[in-house]
Parts: structure tokens; sequence; C-alpha cells
């Protein structure tokens, strides 16, 4: 099975508490394939830090025209320079989109029935994600991610994003109708690195479309 329209990449970072060492790997990452967008998650920390640190991976994330997200800290986008914020859960959407519409990005994931996507959706997200584990690393089953992905591609405008646990997910996200797959940890922690993780999951996206 071909796909109409090849998927955008979108990677996820591990959790950082200081993402200066991360960012050459980063940015080697970037170059390998279509990146459309790089989820920042951050270590707590006081705010500044917080802030001073976003703005180093912005300026690299940026720097490759694609958007930086943060995950769950929508207060701090305007003052990182970020282009919007990921949020999980509807309560977490509805409190953020106050601080972020019209400006920034409001993306919507811990999305765990087709009512909380349609939530999102209503609620003016700008895309919907499936598939990312929660808190306790626990995420639906991969049929039910397809199925979602499939459903919500056929009926609403809304991109929507597939989480990809491993390689072996990329082309089923894309074929179930993902707009983008995102990459999770997993990337980083290949013996070959971020870098070839990438090329070989645009790969993966080229083939799926030929």
């Amino acid at each position: 099975m071909s796909i109409k329209v090849r998927p955008r990449l979108y990677l996820a970072t591990p959790t950082l508490a200081d993402p200066e060492a991360f960012v050459p790997q980063l940015e080697s990452a970037l170059r390998a394939g279509d990146v459309a967008a790089v989820l920042l998650r951050l270590e707590d920390a006081d705010e500044r830090s917080l802030v001073n640190r976003a703005k180093l991976v912005a300026r690299a994330v940026q720097g490759r025209d694609a958007a930086l997200l943060l995950d769950d800290r929508p207060a701090l986008v305007a003052r990182a320079g970020a282009d919007g914020a990921h949020l999980a859960g509807i309560e977490a959407l509805h409190a953020a989109l106050p601080t972020l519409k019209p400006d920034w990005i409001a993306g919507a994931g811990g999305l765990r029935s087709r009512h909380d996507a349609m939530l999102a959706g209503e609620t003016d997200a700008d895309y919907v994600m499936f598939g990312e584990p929660d808190g306790r690393g626990n995420r639906p089953q991969f049929g039910l991610i397809e199925e979602r992905l499939a459903w919500w591609a056929e009926l609403f405008q809304p991109p929507c994003v597939g989480y990809a646990a491993n390689a072996d997910e990329i082309r089923p996200l894309a074929e179930a109708g993902a707009d983008f797959v995102a990459l999770g940890d997993w990337i980083w922690t290949q013996p070959s690195g971020g870098e070839a993780a990438v090329a070989a999951a645009a790969q993966i996206l080229a083939a799926a479309a030929a």
C-alpha cells in the first residue's frame, strides 16, 4: 500500500537537564530528513534557566525551518522564542489556549478516546497526536492507534500525528493517514545515532509514497 502525500517527521527529544551537549546531535538529525517540528522536553528548573535552555534549542531548530514546541510549558513559549506547545490532555489544552492563541501552535496529545480527539479539534487545536506514551510509558495497542489515525484523516481537517515507538511502526502510521510521524526517544539511543535513525525514517516514508 502506498500513501498519497509523504508525511513529514516530528522529533521528540529526551527529557533534558541541560540541552547544550545535545544540540549538535539534534542538528545532525535535522539535516538527515524532512523534519517539520521538534518537541522539546526539559527537566524542571527555575523559569530563567528553562527559558535560556529553550532559546538555545530554538536557534538550532528554527535555523532548519522546523518548529520548536515546548512540552507542557505554554507559559514559556513567548519568552523562549518557541513556536508553540504540546499539551497532554483536554484540560491542559483548554488552559493553554488563552496563552497560545492566535499567535502560537497549540498541539493536543494525551487523547485517550475519539471523544477527546473531537473535543481537541473543536477547541481549535492545531494538530492531534495519537499513540504517544503517558507518564508511565503506557500507550494504546498499535491497531487502535492505526484505527484512530484513519478515522481522523478521513473525517477531520486539522493535521494528525502518529507516534512511532520503533522503526517498524513508521510505515503503518503513514499508511493509516498520519500527516506527521513522530519519532520517540528511541532514535537517540540507537547505536548509529539520531542522524541515522532520521535518515532511515525518511527512506521508509519515501518508499511508502513511491
